[in-house]
């Protein structure tokens, strides 16, 4: 049953995409605390990472939504 989770990703499945983001701009930024880049490219790494999360966080948002909404018409009690 282990090896189950772990080949499924465990208790961070469905994290991937924030966690390589969050890991992205953290590389980002520490390239430019080192010296490797200029400001200019790290902003717009952060940005487009951060991006990248926020497209994924709005796709969630938007399927809970819909999965309250199932499109069934319910009559009302009374």
């Amino acid at each position: 049953m282990k090896i189950h989770k772990i080949i499924h990703g465990g208790c961070l499945s469905g994290h991937r995409t924030y966690i390589l983001s969050g890991m992205g701009i953290l590389s980002a930024v520490a390239s430019y605390l080192v010296g490797d880049t200029d400001l200019f490219i790290t902003m717009q790494s952060v940005f487009t990472l951060g991006g990248i999360y926020f497209l994924r966080k709005s796709g969630e948002t938007k399927r809970k939504s819909y999965a309250k909404n199932t499109g069934k018409i319910s009559k009302p009690r009374r």
